[in-house]
C-alpha cells in the first residue's frame, strides 16, 4: 500500500478538538482524537453512589497528549487489518457475535488486540497499541467529575446498557442510576454512531456498549499506582487485565467513568472489545 494512504490529515470540529484519519483502505478510515495533555484525579470518591473499593484510592496523575479512537474498532476495520500479514498469531475475520460492519467487534481476546495494534503499527509505521488505564479514564472524563462524563446520572438515550430491573440471586439489580430512569435493554451491540454523542475530546460510546481492553495488569487498588499515565505492568495479576467501560449487558453502575474490572488475557465475550491508541502526531 503507497504511503499516501497512511498520511495524517489534521482538523477541527466545533468543539475545537483535533483529529486525523489513518487510512486502511479506499473506503475505511480509523479515527483518532487528539488528546490534550492534563492532570486529572483517577478513580471515585468514597460518596459516588455504587463506588467500589478498586477504584480507588483516587490520586492525581499527569497524563501526556496522546491520540485514541473516536470509537471502538469496528468490524470492518478489524476485518482489514486481519488481512494483512501475520505478525504473531493468527486473527479470526469474523469473531463478532453480533453483525455488522459498524458495530463494534467483539469476542477480541487481549492477545487479540496485541496482534491487531502490531499489524496496524507496520503497515502505518506509527506505534499503536492499548490505552493505559490511566490514559482511558482521563479521555472518557474529558475534564469532568462526574459519576459520567455526561453527568451524574446514566440514561438508554444516551447509552447502551441494560436499563431494566433484574433478579439475581434473590437481589434486585437495578436498571436506573441513582435518580435516574430506567429504560430498554436491547441485549446486542449498537452501531459506533447510533447515539451520535460525543464528549468533550471528541469521543463516543465511552459508556456502555462493549468493555475495552488497557494495557495494565490488574491490581486490587491503586495504592501503588503511577502517576505519570503510563501502564501499570508490574506486580499486580500477571494472568489479568484490565478492562473498562461497560458494555450493552451491563447495569448502569458499572458503565461509571470510574469503574474497573479485569480478565484473563485470552478471555473472548460477546461483551468486549477495544479501541486503540497512539503518540500525538504533528499537523503535515
Amino acid at each position: 500500500m503507497s504511503a499516501q494512504k497512511y498520511r495524517v490529515v489534521i482538523h477541527k470540529n466545533e468543539a475545537q478538538v483535533q483529529f486525523y484519519e489513518e487510512r486502511l483502505d479506499e473506503q475505511v478510515s480509523l479515527e483518532m482524537a487528539i488528546i490534550p495533555g492534563g492532570t486529572f484525579t483517577m478513580g471515585s470518591s468514597p460518596n459516588e453512589l455504587e463506588h467500589k473499593d478498586m477504584d480507588g484510592p483516587q490520586h492525581e496523575v499527569q497524563v501526556s497528549s496522546f491520540s485514541f479512537g473516536v470509537y471502538p474498532i469496528t468490524q470492518a476495520q478489524w476485518s482489514i487489518v486481519t488481512r494483512w500479514p501475520k505478525v504473531s498469531r493468527k486473527l479470526d475475520p469474523e469473531p463478532s457475535c453480533f453483525k455488522g460492519k459498524n458495530r463494534p467487534v467483539e469476542r477480541i481476546s487481549w492477545l487479540d488486540t496485541v496482534e491487531f495494534c502490531a499489524r496496524l503499527s507496520y503497515k502505518t509505521e506509527r506505534r499503536y497499541r492499548l490505552p493505559t488505564e490511566a490514559e482511558w479514564e482521563y479521555a472518557c472524563r474529558a475534564g469532568t467529575n462526574t459519576p459520567f462524563h455526561f453527568g451524574e446520572t446514566i440514561t438508554t438515550d444516551l447509552a447502551n446498557y441494560r436499563g431494566t430491573h433484574r433478579n439475581r440471586k434473590g437481589k434486585v439489580l437495578r436498571g436506573n442510576y441513582g435518580h435516574g430512569p430506567k429504560g430498554e435493554f436491547r441485549d446486542e451491540t449498537t452501531s459506533i454512531q447510533f447515539f451520535d454523542l460525543a464528549n468533550a475530546y471528541g469521543l463516543c460510546d465511552m459508556h456502555g456498549n462493549i468493555f475495552e481492553w488497557c494495557e495494565d495488569r490488574w491490581h486490587s487498588s491503586y495504592k501503588g499506582a503511577p502517576t505519570n499515565g503510563s501502564a501499570w505492568l508490574d506486580g499486580g495479576n500477571s494472568n489479568a487485565r484490565v478492562m473498562r467501560g461497560g458494555s450493552y449487558a451491563s447495569r448502569p453502575g458499572n458503565c461509571r467513568s470510574a469503574y474497573r474490572i479485569h480478565s484473563s488475557p485470552g478471555n473472548k465475550d460477546s461483551t468486549i472489545g477495544f479501541r486503540v491508541a497512539c503518540g500525538a502526531p504533528r499537523a503535515n
